[in-house]
This record gives C-alpha cells, sequence and structure tokens, in this order.
C-alpha cells in the first residue's frame, strides 16, 4: 500500500509552485502518490483553504502550508510508510 500526498494549490500561486517542488524531491525516493487538486476548481475546498493555500496533506492529514518544510513532510511519510509494513 503506497502513501498518498495531496497537494492543495490555485493558480498563480507562487508558494504552491514551490510546495510541489518539496513534495516532489520527497516523493522521488518513496513509494507515494501524488495528487495536485486546484482549489478554486471545488467550492468546498475553496471556502475551506481560501487564504492558506498551498496546504500539504499525507494520507488526508494535514502536515503544512504556505511554506512546506521539507524535512516535516519526509518524517510525516516515512511514518505512514513504516505503519504500513
Amino acid at each position: 500500500m503506497s502513501v498518498r500526498i495531496t497537494v492543495l494549490t490555485r493558480a498563480g500561486c507562487s508558494l504552491c509552485v514551490d510546495a510541489e517542488q518539496v513534495v516532489a524531491q520527497v516523493a522521488e525516493t518513496r513509494a507515494v502518490d501524488v495528487t495536485i487538486t486546484d482549489i478554486d476548481t471545488d467550492p468546498g475546498l475553496r471556502d475551506r483553504y481560501e487564504w492558506d493555500v498551498p496546504v500539504v496533506l499525507v494520507d488526508g492529514r494535514q502536515v503544512g502550508f504556505h511554506r512546506i518544510d521539507p524535512v516535516r513532510l519526509a518524517r510525516a511519510v516515512d511514518a505512514r510508510l513504516a505503519a504500513d509494513v
């Protein structure tokens, strides 16, 4: 079973571009599925995360927003991967 990383973004967001790069680096060496979701395509997500993008979720749990810490993200992913063993 792999871990799912979801990145909530929106167009024109420079922090979102940075977050996607951090996620790609962390995902590169791990068995994860990455999904990028534009919050402006879903009114519920837009209402909830309007001012918080980017948001990164690991298996549905928020592990960061705005500036994504690669060490914190890697630890969260590794913990989920270890739990699936």
